[in-house]
């Protein structure tokens, strides 16, 4: 993991359709962005600031997010998200993150991961599965 080190930047983008918005995911009434989309660009632009610095057979998976959604977009304006990877605590990673749409900033927060072994990981699933 020594290939992952604070200042990666991931950068994402989205331009707002009918299928992104608070009354198409349920997550509200209103047509605009919603948070969950927010959410998923803001995971998005963390996965794409380290994935290529990852282990072999390693993956990351969010852990926490703490985010502000203060501003609505609505349909049609593009939105872009970006995490920079500000700490690395062996297998833990915490990010800054910000979103902003064609005019303002629009979220803002900290959202930490954790790097896995994909088959450790995988056997402790399959250990939990009800099957």
């Amino acid at each position: 993991m020594s290939l992952l080190k604070p200042g990666l930047v991931g950068n994402v983008e989205l331009v707002v359709g009918e299928e992104h918005t608070a009354k198409s995911v349920g997550s509200g009434m209103i047509g605009v962005l919603a948070t969950p989309v927010m959410i998923n660009l803001i995971e998005a632009a963390a996965l794409q600031a380290i994935e290529a610095h990852l282990p072999d057979r390693c993956q990351s998976l969010g852990t926490f997010l703490e985010v502000s959604h203060v501003a609505a977009t609505p349909v049609g304006l593009r939105v872009f998200a970006t995490a920079e990877l500000v700490q690395v605590e062996g297998r833990l990673l915490e990010f800054t993150v910000r979103a902003f749409d064609e005019v303002e900033e629009i979220g803002t927060g900290i959202h930490r991961r954790i790097v896995v072994n994909v088959d450790k990981f995988a056997a402790r699933v399959a250990r939990k599965s009800p099957s």
